[in-house]
């Protein structure tokens, strides 16, 4: 039996895509077969470092290949956003991504990428909550005493953080809101020199993670009123959170890992996998308890979904602080 030319060129054309179908899934399985760079936008040293590299070593042993952190600092994290926006598809570049990544739309005039579009999210791995240090020379061993001295001197407080529009800013600038206080913004190159100040007495109060202040509290440098987590912290057991006093109040830095947009499906699926499973090893899980660090974890469709409910609020917490970067 004859078959019709157009028939058989249809065949010949589907025969070739599902071929070609076939080595992308093969290509997709074998990932991966070299070293993959994980992209951070902070440099060495700092908390998201630090964190990012104890994930980093443990899914180098997992997968078989290195994994290699890349510092990629500057303009508030969209610099390292960018460079993830735009890099292939294939795996081999992941943004280990903070807050900022929410931040930076609503902080800047323009960005070079849409955190929602041009990102898979793979999973949230990690949070530090933040925590309200004072100035032990302040008269005040509480949240509710430093409510009341800030309201019995309105505009003399003055807070640190570690740049305008940094989540150390916005959850000052938010708390301050919320409980109608008048204080002034000063913002620093990073936590460092904000908590220096602060310890020296420059400024008053910040609202910084866990594992920056925790060696300023514990030499009795700066005094910890609240933290803001859901729950007390086991590293500071006596410091109560600020929900107990502002029923609701909660901000934490947290961590994650997205992909660039149209990664495949298998490689996501991957990820997600290992991550979950790094997160779990005890040797990564004690190291991020010794820093304060929260460890999370959970599904792709999970972090989307928290990223999305995380841009509206930061959005608003950008319009209260009133903060702008070009």
């Amino acid at each position: 039996m004859n078959t019709h030319p157009s028939l058989s060129r249809r065949a010949t054309l589907l025969t070739l895509a599902g071929l070609a179908a076939g080595g992308v899934q093969a290509q997709s399985a074998a990932w991966p077969n070299r070293t993959v760079r994980m992209v951070i936008a902070f440099p060495p040293g700092g908390p998201t470092d630090i964190v990012s590299r104890v994930i980093a070593q443990q899914l180098s042993v997992q997968l078989g290949q290195s994994v290699v952190v890349d510092n990629k600092p500057g303009a508030g994290g969209n610099i390292a956003a960018e460079l993830v926006a735009k890099a292939p598809a294939d795996g081999y570049t992941v943004f280990y991504n903070t807050s900022a990544i929410v931040i930076g739309p609503a902080l800047y005039n323009k960005v070079n990428y849409d955190t929602l579009k041009d990102f898979t999210p793979v999973a949230l791995t990690a949070s530090v909550p933040l925590v309200l240090v004072v100035n032990p020379q302040l008269p005040v061993r509480s949240v509710a005493d430093f409510v009341a001295y800030a309201r019995a001197n309105p505009g003399k407080l003055n807070y640190s953080s570690s740049g305008t529009g940094t989540i150390t800013h916005l959850a000052s600038a938010m708390l301050s809101a919320q409980l109608q206080l008048q204080t002034t913004h000063v913002p620093y190159k990073g936590s460092a020199p904000g908590l220096i100040d602060l310890a020296s007495g420059q400024t008053q109060f910040m609202t910084d993670t866990m594992n920056t202040v925790l060696p300023y509290v514990r030499d009795g440098r700066l005094r910890a009123l609240g933290v803001a987590s859901a729950r007390r912290s086991a590293l500071l057991p006596d410091v109560p959170t600020l929900g107990e006093t502002l029923p609701g109040f909660e901000a934490a830095a947290w961590q994650g890992v997205v992909v660039p947009a149209g990664t495949p499906a298998d490689i996501v699926s991957r990820l997600n996998q290992e991550l979950n499973k790094a997160l779990q090893h005890p040797e990564v899980r004690a190291k991020l308890a010794a820093q304060g660090t929260d460890i999370h974890g959970g599904t792709a469709a999970e972090y989307a979904e928290y990223i999305r409910t995380e841009m509206p609020r930061w959005a608003n917490a950008v319009k209260v602080s009133g903060a702008k970067a070009e």
